[in-house]
């Protein structure tokens, strides 16, 4: 019975990722044709699809707090590759990736095809990455980034980086708070998070294979990012994250090893 719900699913997760490479395959014709970027549409047809992968996880979802109007840079601490459908569905928006994302099978092209902009770690390019942010921006795109710079087994969040606010600050857009976490059995799930030495297809298979965990989405009060100092502001968002999953009695953020 376990080994029949497994590939059940994990067939269902195949039918969505065919039709993501279906959607990804037209928006790049599209593009060929009219030899434009058609950014606004990559995220409204990306939001739709995720929400149909978002219901292909094993997981019921709860979100919490209102959307924001108006354009925000979105900030989150990062558990999984999960947290990039589960957010994702739920308004037009792109993604800030590492770079190697790019390089994964199918997922990596899904991702550049769906809008993502790619950083490559340790680069030392903060201002091309800033430049590349605050057009995002500017231009009224949403925008979501883990400010972590890594994943974490969802009992900790780590120190949020501010060179990544930077576009932000000087294109006057808010910052957008949201927290994730992920429970299984009322506790912080074991099995969710993506992070270490995991690799894609072994973590499929611990994840399709258990009973179905639930997560819990806050939306955060927006923070004004207008004077700011970037790294001021990144402990400002950091700690209304840690406070909204851990209670105003949770220890500071740690730094990413």
């Amino acid at each position: 019975m376990k080994h029949a719900r497994l590939w059940l699913r994990l067939a269902r997760l195949a039918a969505v990722l065919l039709l993501g490479m279906l959607l990804a395959g037209f928006v790049a014709s599209v593009e060929r044709l009219r030899r434009s970027d058609l950014m606004g549409l990559r995220q409204r047809l990306t939001a739709w699809y995720l929400r149909r992968l978002s219901r292909a996880l094993p997981f019921e979802v709860e979100v919490q707090g209102e959307l924001p109007q108006g354009t925000h840079l979105w900030v989150g601490n990062h558990v999984s590759w999960t947290d990039i459908p589960l957010l994702g569905q739920l308004l037009p928006i792109s993604f800030l990736s590492k770079a190697e994302v790019r390089t994964w099978p199918l997922a990596g092209w899904l991702a550049h095809k769906a809008g993502t902009l790619f950083i490559r770690r340790g680069s030392g390019d903060s201002a091309l990455l800033a430049r590349q942010i605050h057009r995002h921006l500017e231009s009224e795109r949403q925008l979501l980034i883990f400010p972590e710079g890594t994943t974490t087994d969802g009992q900790q969040v780590r120190t949020f980086h501010g060179r990544l606010l930077t576009g932000a600050i000087e294109a006057g857009v808010p910052l957008q708070p949201v927290a994730i976490r992920y429970l299984r059995d009322g506790m912080i799930d074991p099995i969710a998070p993506f992070i270490g030495d995991d690799d894609l297809p072994s973590h499929l298979l611990r994840l399709f294979g258990a009973e179905r965990g639930k997560v819990q989405i806050q939306l955060l009060a927006p923070i004004a990012s207008v004077g700011q100092e970037r790294n001021a502001l990144a402990r400002q968002a950091q700690r209304a994250v840690q406070v909204a999953l851990f209670g105003e009695d949770a220890p500071q953020a740690q730094r990413a090893a």
